[in-house]
C-alpha cells in the first residue's frame, strides 16, 4: 500500500522520486502572476491527468496528495533526494524547487516538454486578462477651506482595460482632479502616460489613451458581452489592495435593479454581485464564463451586517457612455425627468385623479423649472406611458422575464437631446406630447468636475458657491447628518429656478480690524446685498462693485488697505 501522509507532516517512510515529483505536479500552487487555467475547477472526482502529459491541478484543497496512476512506488529503489514542498504559509513555491527526475535518461526532454505544455496552456487559458491595467493617478483637489490654494497632492492605484480604438476604461472616481496618470500592463515593468478622454460623473467612467504605440503592441481589447441574468458567474479582474500582481475573484449575479451611485449622485442600472470588490478594484472588469466584459466594478457596501456584496456597472450603461462620446466627442451625460413623481398604489388616490380601472400611472408632483418639461407637465398629471411603455402604478416598468425596473431606466437610455413621447391624463382628458430631454440642473450641483471653485474676497469676507464637494470638505463623509439643516433643506429639497443659480455663503471672515465682530460667521448663506437679492456669485460682484456698493464699502476698504480677491473663472 502507499504510505498516507498527513497534512503538514513529513512521511514515516521515504517515497520513490519518480512518486514525489507526481505528487508535487499535482499539487504544486501556480506563480502568482500565472492566469487560471480550466483546473481551477477540478474536483476530487475529475480524473488526473498521466505522467506522460504532466499539469498542475491549481486551486486545489491542501488534503493528502494523491500519487498519479502511472507513478507507483518501485519495489526496490530510494529517493535520490528529500522532495521540495510548498510553504504552509500560503506562499507560491518557485519552480526551481520542483525535482528533476530522470526516467530511462531522457527526463530534461519530456520535463522541458512539459514546461512548453504550461506556457502554452497560461497564454491561452485567460488571455483576455491581458488587457487588464493598472492605472496610478496623482491627484490634486481642491481647498475648499482657502479656494485660493490647493490641497497637498497624493498618488493611488486602480484598475482598468483595453478597449479597441487604443483606449482604456476606468473609473471616474479613480482618476479625479488628476494631475497625471500613467498605466502599466499586466507582466510589466514600464509606466506609460495616460491622456483622459472624457470623465462621465454620472456613471462613474472615465476613458484614457496612451500617445506611445509602444503600450498597445500585442494587446487583444475586450469585447462586451450581453447583461448577464440572475445567477450568472462572473469573474472581478484586477489590481486591488493586499499585492501588486493581478487579482481574481469570482461569484454569480445577485440582484439587477437602479442603483444609487455614490460618485454621482444619480441612479442608474446596477448589478449587484457577491464577489469581494476592495480598494483598487475600482475600474477593472467582470467577465462572463465566456470572457467577454459584462460589467465595471465601482463601488462595495461596507456594513457590519454585510458581507461581499459588490456593485458593478453594467452593460447598458457603459455602452451609453461610448457611444455618448463617439456622437458628440465629448460626454454630455445622463438625461432625466424633472420631476418629482408619486405612486399611484391607492385606489381612492386613483378615484381622485379621474383615472380609470384599466389606466396606470404616476402623479408628478413637483416639476423642475430649468427642465423642458416644466413647458409641457403640470402638477397632478398622471404619466400613463413612456415612449409606449406603460407605466405601473409603483413606477415600474417590465424588465425581463419575470423582472420589473424603475422607468427612470427608459429615460436613462435615451441621450441628451433626444425627444421621447410621454402620455400623461389631465382632467380625465389623455395628451401626448413629444419633450425633448436634458440633464439635471441642480441648486447644489453634485460635482465640479475637475474645475477649481468659485470664489470671491473683499473686507476680509470669503464668499463662494455650495457644492457637494465643499459640502464633504467641511463636514466631512457624513456631511448629510453633520452639516446645517438649511443648508441640508435646500440640497434635498429645493430646486433651481433658473440655469445660472447658485446657493451663496460666506464660508468664513479672514481677521481684520474693519470686520470686528463679524468673525464668528461660518458657512451662512447670502440671501441679500443692500436689499438686492443675491442670484449667484457674479450676481454678487456687480452688486458689490457697483458705485453705491463703493460708496457703502469700498471706501472703507480703500482707506484699510484690505484688497479684494476673485477666482480666474469669474473675471470674465
Amino acid at each position: 500500500m502507499d504510505p498516507k501522509r498527513k497534512r503538514g507532516r513529513k512521511p514515516k517512510k521515504p517515497i520513490s522520486a519518480s512518486a514525489s515529483a507526481a505528487a508535487d505536479l499535482n499539487m504544486i500552487d501556480p506563480p502568482p502572476d500565472e492566469p487560471l487555467t480550466n483546473a481551477d475547477t477540478a474536483s476530487e472526482d475529475s480524473p488526473t491527468p498521466t505522467s506522460s502529459s504532466p499539469s498542475r491541478l491549481r486551486g486545489l484543497p491542501r488534503k493528502s496528495p494523491r500519487l498519479l496512476p502511472s507513478a507507483k512506488k518501485p519495489k526496490s529503489s530510494k529517493p535520490d533526494a528529500a522532495p521540495g514542498r510548498a510553504k504552509s504559509n500560503g506562499t507560491h513555491p518557485s519552480r526551481r524547487t520542483t525535482p528533476r527526475v530522470t526516467v530511462n535518461g531522457d527526463a530534461p526532454m519530456a520535463l522541458a516538454a512539459g514546461d512548453r505544455w504550461e506556457e502554452s496552456a497560461a497564454q491561452s487559458a485567460a488571455p483576455y486578462m491581458d488587457a487588464v491595467v493598472k492605472v496610478f493617478c496623482v491627484h490634486t483637489e481642491p481647498n475648499f477651506s482657502l479656494p485660493w490654494q490647493r490641497k497637498r497632492q497624493y498618488s493611488s492605484s486602480s484598475s482598468g482595460f483595453v478597449l479597441k480604438g487604443k483606449r482604456v476604461l476606468t473609473n471616474a472616481h479613480s482618476v479625479e482632479h488628476h494631475t497625471q496618470v500613467k498605466v502599466k500592463r499586466r507582466g510589466s515593468d514600464t509606466k506609460y502616460l495616460a491622456t483622459v478622454l472624457a470623465i462621465g460623473t454620472e456613471c462613474d467612467i472615465a476613458m484614457l489613451t496612451v500617445e506611445d504605440d509602444e503600450f498597445w503592441e500585442g494587446l487583444r481589447p475586450l469585447e462586451f458581452g450581453s447583461l448577464p441574468a440572475l445567477q450568472d458567474a462572473v469573474t472581478v479582474v484586477g489590481y486591488p489592495i493586499g499585492g501588486d500582481t493581478i487579482s481574481v475573484t469570482s461569484g454569480v449575479v445577485s440582484r439587477m435593479e437602479i442603483l444609487s451611485y455614490v460618485h454621482g449622485s444619480t441612479e442608474l442600472l446596477g448589478l449587484q454581485i457577491d464577489a469581494a470588490i476592495n480598494s483598487g478594484n475600482s475600474g477593472g472588469p467582470a467577465f462572463n464564463d465566456k470572457g467577454k466584459c459584462v460589467g465595471i466594478a465601482f463601488q462595495s457596501l461596507k456594513h457590519e451586517d454585510v458581507e461581499n456584496i459588490g456593485y458593478v456597472i453594467p452593460t447598458p450603461v457603459i455602452m451609453h457612455f461610448i457611444h455618448d462620446y463617439e456622437n458628440s466627442g465629448e460626454y454630455t451625460g445622463f438625461p432625466i425627468l424633472g420631476i418629482e413623481w408619486q405612486k399611484m398604489e391607492n385606489p381612492d388616490l386613483r378615484k381622485a385623479m379621474g383615472m380609470k380601472p384599466d389606466q396606470k400611472g404616476v402623479r408628478v408632483r413637483r416639476i423642475e423649472p430649468t427642465a423642458p418639461e416644466f413647458k409641457f407637465l403640470k402638477p397632478s398629471d398622471i404619466i400613463l406611458s413612456f415612449d409606449g411603455i406603460d407605466i405601473a402604478n409603483d413606477g415600474t416598468v417590465p424588465f425581463r422575464h419575470g423582472e420589473r425596473i424603475g422607468f427612470s431606466y427608459l429615460v436613462s437610455q435615451k441621450f441628451t437631446g433626444e425627444t421621447a413621447v410621454i402620455k400623461v391624463l389631465r382632467n380625465s382628458q389623455t395628451l401626448v406630447f413629444n419633450i425633448k430631454l436634458a440633464t439635471h440642473k441642480r441648486l447644489i450641483p453634485a460635482h465640479i468636475k475637475g474645475k477649481p471653485p468659485s470664489y470671491y474676497i473683499i473686507a476680509g469676507f470669503v464668499f463662494t458657491a455650495i457644492s457637494v464637494p465643499y459640502l464633504r470638505s467641511e463636514y466631512g463623509k457624513d456631511y448629510e447628518y453633520d452639516a446645517p439643516v438649511k443648508l441640508l433643506d435646500k440640497l434635498l429639497h429645493s430646486m433651481a429656478q433658473s440655469e445660472d443659480e447658485q446657493l451663496v455663503v460666506v464660508s468664513q471672515v479672514l481677521v481684520s480690524d474693519i470686520n470686528i465682530g463679524y468673525e464668528d460667521i461660518v458657512n451662512t448663506q447670502v440671501l441679500a446685498f443692500n436689499g438686492k437679492p443675491v442670484k449667484n456669485l457674479k450676481g454678487l460682484i456687480v452688486v458689490l462693485e457697483t458705485r453705491t456698493a463703493k460708496a457703502a464699502t469700498l471706501d472703507i476698504l480703500t482707506t484699510h488697505c484690505i484688497p479684494s480677491a476673485v477666482s480666474d473663472d469669474l473675471k470674465t
